[in-house]
């Protein structure tokens, strides 16, 4: 892999990972745009997609540390909203974290790949255009803030965290879909998707990590930092931190303003234009 490959791979995660409009589905789309679907260095490809994440979480605890550092608080007993926010997160986190590892593998054997990652993209973009207006149709808007949230819609928004592990669904669109429906205001259900996000990418950013460097061990082989080279990785987690916290400084004033239809069309769109250059032949769908 090459720096400016590592570079534009950063910049896509970082973009779209709080985005609803599925972080992994553009990652393996991108990665068949540049070329890079070589089998001989897919698992490392693969590890990197997964550890420049943590340059999202970075861009996270920066942006939204004083949520963090009430937690701490409310940890030593010392605020009870940061407790209550804190114990909600792992009623959220307890789905994924429980069913992900059980998963994995039959994911990555069977969904890691273009065709899945289209489906999922079309679908997921019909689903929120109809979510949009099913709000105006109701004329409902949702009201609660992250300290009113109780366990119960915390694990509700859980649940619909497992859909994502589909790629090309996106964990942000169902996080953020889910607490609205669940009745958290837009600007909330994004926050509450952002801190949700801490554990959930932290532990698939540590686990991947961990396996690829365990495999490389045991197998005498090069891990991800030897094969693809360090100066990428680390540039992919850089470029994916700085813009990551640009993304969701826009995101969360653009969902106040206009909601998620306009993620859905994007989404419509870029399914159609992919699949029409796979059935041209330019772009082989797996």
């Amino acid at each position: 892999m090459t720096w400016w490959q590592a570079i534009v791979l950063g910049l896509v995660e970082g973009v779209t990972e709080y985005l609803p409009v599925s972080s992994t589905g553009h990652l393996i789309l991108a990665a068949w745009l540049l070329g890079l679907h070589d089998p001989a260095h897919e698992a490392a490809r693969e590890a990197f997609e997964i550890v420049i994440q943590g340059g999202a979480i970075l861009a996270v605890l920066g942006l939204y540390g004083g949520r963090v550092a009430q937690m701490l608080r409310g940890l030593l007993g010392a605020d009870t909203n940061g407790r209550r926010l804190l114990l909600n997160l792992v009623v959220a986190f307890l789905p994924a974290g429980l069913t992900g590892p059980l998963l994995h593998h039959a994911i990555q054997a069977h969904l890691f790949r273009v065709g899945p990652v289209l489906a999922a993209l079309l679908l997921g973009g019909v689903w929120m255009i109809w979510l949009d207006r099913r709000h105006a149709r109701a004329g409902h808007t949702p009201s609660l803030a992250i300290d009113d949230l109780d366990w119960r819609r915390a694990l509700g928004i859980g649940l619909f965290q497992c859909l994502a592990m589909w790629p090309g669904t996106s964990r942000s669109m169902m996080t953020i879909a889910g607490g609205t429906i669940l009745g958290l205001r837009p600007k909330e259900a994004a926050e509450f998707s952002f801190l949700l996000g801490l554990p959930t990418l932290g532990g698939a950013c540590l686990y991947e990590l961990a396996k690829n460097l365990q495999h490389a061990h045991e197998t005498g082989g090069a891990n991800l930092f030897q094969e693809l080279g360090a100066l990428p990785v680390a540039l992919g987690i850089v470029v994916a931190t700085l813009s990551a916290a640009l993304a969701v400084r826009w995101l969360v004033a653009f969902l106040n303003r206009h909601g998620l239809a306009a993620f859905g069309w994007y989404r419509i769109a870029l399914a159609l234009l992919l699949g029409g250059l796979a059935l041209a032949g330019v772009l082989r769908i797996g």
